[in-house]
């Protein structure tokens, strides 16, 4: 299923992220989490995937055929491609074929001191455009509603994102944030540059404070003084910690389903303690 086709009724989807665990023999232990995950019966789980060869490509095809065929999700699998020419997109692309694999995230990918880079995919709509012209993908895109960190500004990242959309992105999906006012800021802004296509809101619980700083530092997300004294109150205490950026982040969807969003993405870091939270504070409002 192309999950492109939740929104042409003017549904709305509930999504999931997860990544392939380092270790062969940890793909089975995720299935705690993905138990838990499809209780709520998500319209698709992402699974990511990044810089490294075939074996990366490899256990998040596996993965996402497990999503596919034992919990009968329909899987979203991300695809960078910063590190690869177009024989490499090729070669992952038909293997996603065959995998059965139907929606695919493009992603640059960041940039890898240890692999060199490739001439054929420098930006993410150069992927979406060659994987939407010669593949039958429902092709998803990322956002940035607070600029990705390489942008000269909002006026610049409006523009790389309608070019991404033009290429092909039907559906995109933004980066972690804990302001909504920050989100429904840059809904407007897209809704203004006449962006038509779904923008689900990516949120993330925090659960450890120098897990999330090193986050934000990646992904350019402020954070809203309400947060700032969440973390500086119990970034010592491992369980306060927990229970209140849960808060926090029910909260902040709650907020987002009752404002007309498209639907909700959550970063789960594979945690079963965070997917049966979440799962548990909005299994009757989604």
């Amino acid at each position: 299923m192309r999950v492109s086709d939740i929104y042409k009724t003017g549904g709305r989807s509930l999504s999931f992220e997860i990544f392939p665990p380092k270790k062969d023999s940890d793909l089975d232990n995720i299935d705690e989490t993905l138990d838990v995950l499809c209780e709520l019966k998500p319209d698709f789980i992402s699974v990511t995937f990044g810089a490294g060869g075939s074996s990366n490509c490899n256990k998040t095809i596996k993965l996402a055929q497990k999503i596919k065929e034992k919990y009968k999700v329909e899987p979203v699998v991300h695809l960078t491609c910063l590190h690869y020419d177009r024989a490499e997109i090729d070669c992952f692309a038909h293997a996603l074929k065959e995998a059965g694999v139907e929606n695919v995230l493009a992603l640059r990918g960041d940039h890898r001191d240890d692999i060199p880079m490739k001439n054929d995919f420098l930006y993410s709509s150069d992927l979406a455009k060659y994987l939407s012209e010669k593949y039958d993908f429902c092709v998803l895109g990322a956002c940035y509603p607070e600029c990705h960190p390489e942008s000269d500004g909002m006026v610049d990242e409006i523009k790389h994102l309608k070019a991404k959309v033009n290429a092909g992105a039907e559906i995109l999906i933004s980066q972690l944030f804990f302001d909504n006012d920050a989100f429904f800021s840059f809904r407007e802004k897209c809704e203004i540059a006449d962006i038509n296509v779904p923008i689900l809101p990516g949120i993330m619980p925090v659960v450890k404070a120098a897990q999330i700083r090193r986050m934000v530092s990646m992904c350019n997300a402020t954070f809203p003084e309400r947060f700032q004294r969440i973390i500086d109150r119990y970034e010592d205490n491992k369980e306060a910690l927990f229970d209140a950026g849960m808060s926090y982040a029910l909260s902040q969807i709650i907020d987002l389903l009752v404002s007309d969003t498209a639907g909700i993405h959550l970063y789960t870091m594979n945690d079963p303690r965070i997917a049966r939270r979440i799962c548990e504070g909005i299994k009757n409002i989604v």
